[in-house]
């Protein structure tokens, strides 16, 4: 079994963004973290799953997901997310990601857990730790999709 623990964090909402994702199996750990110039809280708490989950290498893996979003689990748990799919994502936002989402989930069999965010969980704090530093990072990177549609005021 493998635990991912993620975080996601952005300054303005929009602005300066970031997530982070602790992967442990066993005495296996490793810390990911990446920060984006323009982009929402909701955004990184849900490429932080995503990401984590495209760094595991051997398909079908048993995967806990220990996240505070309550906008990634309850759409994924309620399946809230497979009504916006069924309806094109009308008047929803992140389709990009959520679509990335369903497509790397299908490869594990994936749980989700929520932890209260900011409540002494060591490796929830570590990860929003990694999330503020990358959101603070010189080396941001284009959130693309986000920036192309606050543009077109989608």
């Amino acid at each position: 079994m493998i635990e991912v623990y993620t975080d996601g964090a952005s300054s303005g909402n929009p602005g300066p963004g970031g997530y982070g994702v602790i992967l442990r199996s066993g005495q296996h750990y490793k810390e990911l973290s990446q920060g984006f110039r323009k982009t929402t809280n909701n955004r990184m708490e849900l490429l932080a799953v995503i990401v984590a989950l495209e760094a595991l290498k051997t398909p079908n893996q048993q995967v806990v997901v220990y996240s505070d979003s309550k906008y990634v689990i309850d759409a994924i748990e309620k399946r809230w997310v497979n009504a916006w799919v069924a309806k094109g994502f009308a008047g929803k936002k992140n389709k990009d990601l959520w679509m990335r989402y369903l497509s790397v989930s299908k490869l594990h069999q994936v749980r989700f857990v929520w932890v209260r965010g900011h409540n002494g969980h060591p490796e929830n704090e570590r990860c929003d730790q990694l999330a503020v530093a990358a959101s603070k990072s010189r080396e941001l990177l284009v959130d693309s999709v986000f920036e192309m549609e606050a543009t077109r005021g989608l």
